[in-house]
């Protein structure tokens, strides 16, 4: 399954079918910055999701410099990955979700690895993340894709050089 994934810029398309993902198949902590709101996916947080994807439909060089994908398995959307520039020229941040049902299933490395090939094509020279050290599937995404990991003060952090050959598929 995982050789289907395919990457599409968040838009007004496709906005609301990753809205549906999110809403069946994650908790609002997991997809979103946290927002006053009622608990759960009230319509304001709902709202407050449209509106943190909209901010960054003018990509990397708009005011958020974030672009987002949704991640599509066999056409349909099943989550969200993007990157954002960072302070340090050629680096971008990554972060992804999953709907519940999409996890464990290799979706997430290809997804991580479509954005490399992404990444690299708009001349980055490596993609960061971080995460926790109890978050075992973005840690397993991370190191599948080449990933060196680096625990600090509670935190893990990713690195991705893209000037390196790329491990082996």
């Amino acid at each position: 399954m995982a050789s289907a994934v395919r990457l599409e810029p968040v838009d007004e398309r496709n906005l609301e079918p990753l809205l549906s993902v999110a809403a069946a198949e994650a908790e609002p902590g997991e997809v979103m910055p946290p927002v006053e709101a009622p608990a759960g996916w009230s319509l304001a947080r709902r709202e407050a999701f449209r509106e943190f994807h909209r901010a960054s439909f003018a990509g990397l060089d708009g005011p958020t410099g974030s672009q987002m994908y949704a991640i599509l398995v066999g056409g349909e959307v099943v989550g969200m990955i993007r990157m954002t520039r960072c302070d340090e020229p050629g680096t971008v941040e990554t972060g992804m979700w999953l709907g519940l049902s999409a996890r464990g299933q290799g979706i997430g490395a290809a997804a991580l690895r479509e954005l490399l090939n992404v990444a690299a094509r708009a001349g980055m020279r490596a993609v960061v993340a971080d995460t926790t050290p109890d978050n075992v599937g973005a840690l397993a995404v991370l190191e599948k894709c080449g990933a060196k990991l680096r625990e600090e003060g509670g935190k893990v952090h990713a690195e991705i050089c893209l000037d390196s050959t790329p491990p082996a598929f």
